[in-house]
């Protein structure tokens, strides 16, 4: 093991836990981080009670880091209040530590696509979270070329894997395995990326590991787009379930959203579910090489995980 300290906030979290759980079994230094001071991580690695809030809870948790990952992430209601602070603070903690900033990001700030998204799709987001997320972005780099902080973006789309509380994990995995009908949200034969945690994960240490990854915005490559429907069929043949799943169109849900807040934020980016929704991930395969998990397998995957946890929670 070296002496190189990686150190992850939000690490409770499906990305941030991904990033712990990858770094670990290839033998690194990990400190995982999150505010209540207890996460489901491998041996070995130092859990700490921290706040990404709070300044000097920030500066201590980074102390001695090589790299620092932002993997914070908060629910949709609290994005505008905390998303800028959080930013702020880990930015501060990096630069003091001298470590290198890896930021998991998500899609919004390009607002809804005609063509597949690269990485030079410009941001046209017309919503304030995707309007704040590309503010983020722009932030970090804009620090990272004043010399203030190292800094590299790395972007998903829609998480699936272990811990992942996303539409195409937690949502549809676990009504599924409970014999209940699995939802899908907007078009179920609208093609859509996906992204599997772990290689989401993998590609994010890429960026800490090329110094030439540093100052821009990498999509980390996934495996090949699906339709809902295709994903749905494919993640109950490999649960060995009959399939049983619907939709939640537009109308439907602006229904929920008159009581539900979180589904009322979720309608900004409904957009995202009703006509295909592609991310491009080539730059980064042409810059480093990288081979994404088929989706049977990460299916197989998660449905392991799900399955052993929903055992354990009984």
């Amino acid at each position: 093991m070296n002496d190189e300290l990686y150190v992850i906030f939000g690490a409770s979290g499906g990305a941030g836990n991904a990033v712990a759980r990858e770094l670990a079994t290839r033998g690194k230094r990990v400190r995982a981080v999150n505010r209540s001071g207890r996460i489901d991580v491998p041996a070995g690695v130092e859990i700490v009670k921290g706040d990404a809030l709070d300044r000097a809870s920030v500066r201590a948790a980074c102390a001695g880091a090589s790299v620092v990952y932002h993997c914070v992430n908060v629910p949709y209601p609290e994005w505008q209040a905390k998303l800028t602070p959080l930013m702020n603070n880990l930015l501060e903690g990096a630069s003091n530590a001298n470590a290198k900033l890896i930021y998991a990001d998500n899609l919004y700030a390009y607002g809804k696509p005609d063509t597949p998204l690269t990485e030079e799709t410009p941001y046209r987001a017309t919503g304030p979270k995707g309007k704040l997320r590309g503010q983020l972005a722009n932030a970090l780099l804009a620090a990272h070329r004043a010399g203030k902080v190292r800094a590299a973006i790395g972007r998903a789309s829609d998480f699936y894997g272990r811990n992942a509380n996303a539409i195409a994990g937690d949502l549809v995995v676990r009504p599924m395995l409970a014999g209940q009908k699995a939802m899908w949200i907007g078009n179920l034969d609208a093609p859509h990326s996906l992204s599997f945690l772990p290689d989401f994960a993998r590609g994010l240490i890429v960026l800490a590991e090329r110094d030439e990854a540093l100052g821009h915005v990498w999509h980390i490559p996934t495996a090949e787009p699906l339709t809902g429907r295709q994903y749905l069929q494919m993640l109950f043949a490999q649960a060995g379930l009959p399939p049983k799943f619907g939709v939640y169109t537009r109308s439907i849900m602006r229904l929920v959203a008159l009581f539900n807040p979180m589904v009322r934020e979720a309608l900004e980016e409904l957009y995202q579910f009703e006509a295909p929704f592609v991310m491009d991930g080539s730059k980064f395969t042409r810059a480093f090489g990288f081979t994404p998990t088929p989706h049977r397998e990460a299916i197989q995957q998660m449905i392991e995980w799900y399955r052993q946890n929903l055992e354990v929670q009984k």
